[in-house]
């Protein structure tokens, strides 16, 4: 059995706490009511002293244990903070010492936002990649100069140490661990109640070192959801650029700084992960995946389709079907 433990800090943000609670508890309960085989997983929320701890917005939690009481915890959640987090660093100062005790021991970290203070005061990130929250650069940077501070990574991954520079990245990040822990149709099922995307690998898509959703510029970040939600449409630079009041020069100059691609480009790249996720997992003709995902012209679809990935959309959906056989069935090719 393996154990997942949510720390609950005096003033942490509620929502980095209950998002991972409630996807990890939607996955679970998908496994038990679909008998599904599989290790089982505990979700507890742990408190560093008091077991009722009082959040941010005076939201009270009441937890299952304290960190006194647990020794062993294969997957562990540092929530956000709401503020400055040095007073938290000076309230809750037994909890690094708790967390290179667990990493020690085999455990992986988590740190949402701000939680990644507490990890780097544990001396776990020194000499590896991390992010924050974008208001705390500087004063982490002056703190913990030994870590390499990514500014423009929404997800790190060093050392065991996972660190995510917003709330918002916390659904992303946590498909990747619901896949861990209860594998890959548990986690699509939960990717489909709580995100807006199809689901796809998150592990290298989020986790990749040149990620183009991995930066801090909020607008962009916008556009970015707004071309994922509209991407069915019949999308023009122009119809960007007018939705975010922007020109196009300055949306395709703040764009490309941001994501390191252009907005049609980032359009492009989108409609096509999400054609193969169609082609993964549907019957639907190449026509209809192409009208799917926004491209009217099925010929024009196979033709890009094929320029970027080497193969024609029905070559590769005989190729996955084929490696998803092989998996069922416990075969190697």
């Amino acid at each position: 059995m393996k154990h997942v433990s949510l720390l609950a800090i005096p003033d942490a943000l509620g929502s980095t706490i209950t998002i991972p609670l409630e996807m990890l508890s939607a996955a679970r309960d998908i496994q038990r009511a679909r008998r599904l085989q599989g290790e089982q997983v505990t979700i507890e929320t742990v408190a560093v002293a008091s077991k009722t701890v009082r959040l941010n917005g005076d939201l009270t939690i009441h937890c299952d244990r304290t960190v006194a009481e647990l020794d062993n915890s294969e997957l562990i959640f540092i929530p956000g903070l709401w503020g400055n987090p040095r007073r938290s660093l000076l309230q809750s100062a037994d909890l690094p010492p708790w967390l290179a005790q667990m990493h020690a021991r085999g455990s992986t970290i988590c740190a949402v936002t701000t939680g990644a203070f507490f990890a780097a005061e544990a001396g776990l990130l020194d000499g590896y990649a991390a992010t924050t929250h974008w208001r705390y650069f500087e004063l982490f940077a002056q703190r913990y100069g030994q870590t390499k501070l990514e500014r423009k990574r929404f997800i790190t991954h060093d050392n065991r140490v996972f660190c995510t520079g917003s709330v918002n990245a916390v659904r992303d990040i946590m498909l990747h661990f619901v896949d861990q822990l209860f594998g890959e149709d548990i986690s699509n099922q939960v990717a489909r109640h709580f995100t807006h995307e199809l689901s796809r690998s998150y592990e290298s898509l989020l986790l990749a070192r040149d990620q183009h959703s991995t930066h801090h510029d909020e607008t962009i970040i916008k556009v970015q959801e707004w071309i994922q939600e509209n991407y069915r449409g019949n999308i023009q630079l122009g119809d960007i650029a007018r939705q975010f009041r922007m020109s196009t020069r300055s949306l395709n100059r703040r764009f490309k700084s941001a994501a390191n691609t252009t907005p049609i480009q980032y359009l492009q790249e989108f409609r096509l992960s999400q054609a193969k996720d169609l082609l993964k997992h549907s019957n639907l003709v190449i026509s209809e995946v192409a009208d799917q995902v926004g491209y009217a012209d099925a010929s024009y679809f196979t033709a890009l389709f094929k320029k970027v990935n080497a193969v024609t959309p029905n070559e590769y959906r005989r190729l996955v079907r084929n490696k998803l056989f092989a998996t069922e069935t416990g075969r190697d090719f």
